[in-house]
């Protein structure tokens, strides 16, 4: 009866205009009610007339009335919505099998009729003896899970010998002889089983939280270790710059004390050598004047006095360097810094490795390939299969980008190989393609510790064959000739040329290694280490060349390709299981 007369309220409540629920409903004077959008509408097109009827009874008014939001009836579309909303089924609701038309809510669902009723049409179910003894569940949509697909029956019984669940006809064909049971006395034995898994789950999920804080307070205590050495450290140069500053402001002061010494004596030498110069001047100026005298009496009286000299000494032995200087003073403290330097240089070689060794906490630098390909968690997992113990740790599976490939290489094996042949492939235009260098970057970056291995293989034995394996900020210029483009040329990339030899190039600055070219070869990147480095893979790995650097963007790996040659991403996991 309530969905009745909710049903009946509905269509007191519709807009005569647009037969929908009223919205934001107003009363005209007639008394009777619209959406107050629909009325306007209507009234609008009556401006002109200048009188305004009402669209179901057709009663007139002028002037055009003024409409007012009628809140009772506001109020009760409200309660019809919530009360709609309640009783029909929307998306994710289960919904009454016996309803016709807009379906409403399943309260229930019986596990013998194999349907799902709404309040109404289950009420059969507690008031007819017929259904007494039919099972009541929550209602769900999941009912014909509990079919059988073969014999259309309810599936209640569980075969122990398939591990299965069953129909009654099923157990009289197919799983005849088998150890069968009813599903609910299955359930009470699984229930048990349930509970010590969800035990041992519970145990594993208490260890793993335990681990987990365990990590977290040792990366707490690695940062405050790290943030204590650190201040000590600078706490030590900076005594140890202070005293440097020291000696040095008392190097300055002895070198200023011993100019002022210097230059007091050639001072008073000056002043010696200017005193006697002017004593001089004015004896061979009187001897002058006593060389022209005409009185032979003043003459020999003044002679006697002028020929006898002053007495004063000679200046002549005093010894005068033309170019004065610290020399001995720069060769000591040349010396000093010499050895200083190799002093610091030894210390400093000494505290490396403990810094380097605080890594071992959280994890270890790979040395050997098995610390490349072979995780000790993943081989306990899997150490009943022993072809399955080699997973890679630090292997990132790499995809080539078509977007930057040359038009002149081609992509094979889901864009795994790349191909010099030589002639043009059908690639459309792209900002990020290198439209001169025979060059293709991947798609994934390089973060953290990361490992791959690529092989390289020649098409023509009777020609050079070539190819450069690097690794570039994504930033590297893709348009035109010139360095800015290619691998190993500029400051954005780093790259290992592959030939009959080996050469390592950076900024266009060329290393030379001795080692012979391998066909297979692995590219090891600590990202925040600054580490790249490249190995000759066989069975064993043999280290080719290490670089030692600063990491400013992420990396991106990528190849150089000569003509009838190719590279190929390998999947490790699968080449040496």
């Amino acid at each position: 009866m309530a969905e009745a007369s909710i049903s009946v309220d509905q269509d007191q409540f519709s807009c005569p205009v647009c037969l929908d629920l009223l919205k934001d409903p107003v009363t005209i004077h007639c008394g009777h009610s619209f959406c107050m959008v629909c009325i306007n509408g209507c009234w609008d097109q009556e401006d002109q007339r200048g009188v305004y009827s009402c669209p179901q009874c057709r009663e007139t008014f002028t002037p055009r009335p003024v409409l007012r939001r009628n809140y009772f009836i506001a109020e009760m579309l409200e309660k019809v919505r919530k009360t709609d909303s309640h009783c029909y089924a929307g998306p994710g609701d289960v919904e009454c099998d016996s309803c016709t038309g807009r379906k409403l809510k399943a309260v229930k669902s019986c596990l013998v009729c194999l349907a799902s009723y709404c309040e109404a049409h289950l009420k059969p179910h507690y008031q007819s003896p017929t259904f007494k003894k039919h099972k009541l569940v929550k209602a769900s949509t999941r009912l014909q899970e509990r079919i059988c697909s073969q014999h259309n029956k309810l599936i209640e019984i569980y075969c122990r010998t398939d591990q299965s669940c069953i129909c009654y006809l099923c157990m009289m064909h197919d799983h005849k002889g088998h150890d069968t049971v009813e599903a609910a006395a299955e359930r009470k034995k699984k229930q048990n089983q349930l509970k010590e898994v969800q035990r041992k789950s519970q145990q594993r999920l208490q260890q793993k939280e335990k681990k987990l804080r365990e990590l977290k307070q040792a990366v707490v205590t690695l940062k405050r270790s790290a943030q204590a050495a650190v201040e000590d450290s600078e706490r030590i140069f900076t005594k140890l710059i202070r005293s440097i500053e020291k000696k040095r402001s008392e190097v300055t002061e002895l070198i200023r004390t011993q100019e002022k010494n210097q230059l007091r004596q050639t001072g008073e030498l000056l002043e010696n050598l200017q005193q006697e110069i002017d004593d001089l001047k004015r004896r061979n100026t009187e001897l002058e004047q006593l060389s022209v005298t005409e009185d032979h009496i003043h003459f020999l009286q003044s002679f006697q006095s002028l020929s006898v000299s002053s007495g004063s000494e000679d200046s002549s032995s005093i010894t005068v360097h033309q170019h004065p200087s610290f020399d001995g003073v720069r060769k000591s403290l040349s010396d000093l810094k010499e050895r200083l330097e190799e002093f610091c240089k030894e210390e400093f070689s000494k505290v490396s490795p403990h810094a380097a060794a605080v890594q071992t906490i959280l994890s270890s630098e790979p040395k050997t390939r098995e610390d490349f390909l072979q995780s000790a968690a993943v081989q306990k997992i899997l150490s009943l299969d022993s072809q399955t113990r080699c997973f890679l740790q630090y292997f990132c599976r790499l995809t080539l980008d078509p977007n930057t490939v040359h038009h002149e290489l081609s992509l094979s094996e889901q864009n795994r190989v790349v191909t010099n042949r030589g002639g043009k492939q059908n690639y459309s235009d792209h900002p990020e393609r290198f439209d001169y260098c025979w060059q293709v970057l991947c798609k994934e970056s390089v973060s953290g510790r990361s490992y791959w291995e690529v092989e390289w293989s020649r098409e023509a034995w009777g020609q050079l064959t070539w190819v450069s394996i690097s690794v570039s900020y994504k930033g590297i210029s893709r348009k035109g000739r010139g360095h800015k483009c290619r691998f190993g040329f500029n400051n954005q990339s780093w790259s290992l040329f592959c030939s009959s030899t080996l050469t390592f190039w950076h900024n266009s600055i060329q290393t030379e290694l001795s080692a012979p070219s391998p066909s297979r070869i692995g590219v090891y990147v600590d990202h925040s280490a600054g580490t790249l480095s490249f190995y000759s893979v066989s069975d064993t790995m043999t280290l080719l060349h290490t670089v030692h650097t600063t990491f400013t963007q992420p990396l991106y790996a990528g190849f150089e390709v000569g003509l009838r040659s190719s590279v190929k991403l390998c999947d490790s996991v699968m080449k040496y299981r």
